[in-house]
């Protein structure tokens, strides 16, 4: 066998090795039913989130209630102006 035949199998040897390895090593580091329920204690800074992630809901709900009534106005003005 040549030498750099030698070399190339250690070395797929060794990649196959690492990826088995990686693989099994992330199905034991997956969480499991119990790690995905959540906790029942929040932490400041969670809830400092979600206050603001509603105050965010709040002003899109505003933004989109303003496009429609200008939507809207804008519909009208076109119909008064083919009306005249």
């Amino acid at each position: 066998m040549n030498p750099l035949e030698m070399i190339v199998i250690i070395v797929a040897i060794v990649s196959v090795a690492n990826v088995l390895k990686v693989r099994r090593g992330s199905r034991h580091d997956r969480p499991q039913f119990h790690d995905v329920t959540p906790k029942i204690d929040e932490s400041i800074e969670s809830r400092r989130m979600r206050d603001e992630v509603q105050q965010l809901k709040n002003r899109i709900q505003v933004l989109e209630r303003i496009a429609v009534e200008k939507e809207n106005s804008l519909a009208r003005e076109i119909d008064q102006l083919r009306d005249r």
